[in-house]
């Protein structure tokens, strides 16, 4: 089998955690078996957020170049910043000696994926939910492989080379904490039942105020709430979690999501596919809200798939309200029976090792 020693690989894989993540996690796997690697992110915030702790990785930021429709006025602008974006790619490859380029989605990954065809280099994407948005798909051209997290995504890349994988998650994130481990992290009640409420990387502000109003009706079932708000909605969440004592822990952002993930006994989250993985690995039981305006409905997708076995349930946004959320979720909370069920469920969905599967599809390519 061909390893990845000394082989120089660029990941492009900025601008929301879901590409971050799981380019984390390659980068991670790729030098742990030798090999170099480049990571290319956006300049927004979260990506500045989730590389700290990893100063053993290296980081380039490049601009964010969103494409617009195609008779937008914008798209000379697009166009201009593509090609500038395009050429120093092509500079810091050389710089680099980059011997292949693998894109995580999104358009951060699409100057890097022409630059590395142009110059000769093998080309991968990972598309990680169950169907390709806008990017990937004009990706896929400029792609010697396409790999996925999904069986289910294969039919949307015909006449392409697919692989399915999986998707990849963190070592710190697969290296599994006790329960007591994470309920010291956090200082909760080991006695209480937890909720872990997890928006994405960039939050989810429906969800928030949803479980921010419901704080009381927690505390008074004896259930505790660990609450990933995002950095968006940190400071306006904080006022309900102020006002009720002993209604659990707020967290604007967290780097250390193994410890969120080993205390929960119930998730409820959007359902992006890294956080989708990540549930399945740990096997938590989860209520699942797909955010209603994502790319090709994609979230929803997502969700069915880990609703339909019962694995999660699934709730849409729209038919959500004040008066009767927090009431299904301590219901659910107490229903041991379904909890079980769901847990056994998640078992089965989650994917061994993804970010080895990776790495060997890229270096099986190189030998």
């Amino acid at each position: 089998m061909s390893s990845p020693e000394n082989k120089r690989l660029v990941i492009a894989c900025g601008g929301t955690g879901g590409h971050l993540f799981p380019g984390i996690a390659v980068a991670e796997a790729w030098t742990k078996a030798g090999g170099e690697a480049l990571l290319l992110i956006s300049e927004k915030q979260i990506d500045t957020l989730a590389s700290e702790g990893y100063d053993y990785l290296r980081f380039e930021k490049m601009p964010s170049i969103a494409m617009p429709p195609l008779f937008s006025p914008k798209m000379v602008t697009f166009l201009i910043r593509f090609v500038k974006a395009m050429f120093e790619c092509r500079s810091l490859f050389k710089r680099f000696g980059a011997d292949a380029v693998l894109g995580m989605g999104g358009f951060t990954s699409t100057a890097p994926l022409v630059a590395g065809d142009q110059l000769g280099l093998p080309t991968f994407i990972h598309e990680s939910n169950s169907i390709p948005g806008r990017a990937n798909r004009l990706n896929a051209k400029f792609s010697h492989t396409v790999l996925l997290g999904f069986e289910v995504c294969v039919a949307h890349f015909s006449g392409v080379r697919t692989e399915v994988v999986g998707t990849p998650i963190r070592p710190s994130v697969t290296n599994r904490p006790s329960r007591e481990e994470a309920i010291s992290f956090f200082g909760l009640d080991p006695e209480k039942p937890t909720v872990m409420v997890m928006g994405g990387s960039q939050g989810a502000q429906r969800i928030n105020k949803l479980v921010a109003d419901g704080l009381e009706q927690y505390e008074e079932a004896g259930i505790q709430v660990l609450h990933i708000s995002g950095p968006a909605d940190y400071e306006s969440v904080k006022l309900a979690y102020d006002r009720v004592s002993g209604g659990g822990v707020l967290k604007g952002f967290l780097n250390e999501v193994q410890y969120a993930l080993g205390v929960a006994d119930l998730a409820i989250c959007r359902s992006g596919a890294s956080s989708l993985t990540e549930l399945s690995f740990y096997e938590i039981p989860s209520v699942l809200i797909p955010y209603p305006y994502s790319a090709e409905d994609h979230q929803l997708h997502n969700a069915e798939i880990f609703s339909k076995p019962g694995a999660a349930e699934l709730w849409h946004q729209d038919d959500l309200s004040e008066d009767s959320f927090a009431g299904k979720v301590v219901a659910l909370v107490k229903n041991k029976e379904r909890l079980k069920q769901m847990e056994e469920e998640m078992a089965k969905l989650a994917v061994a090792d993804a970010s080895g599967r990776v790495c060997e599809v890229i270096t099986s390519t190189l030998a």
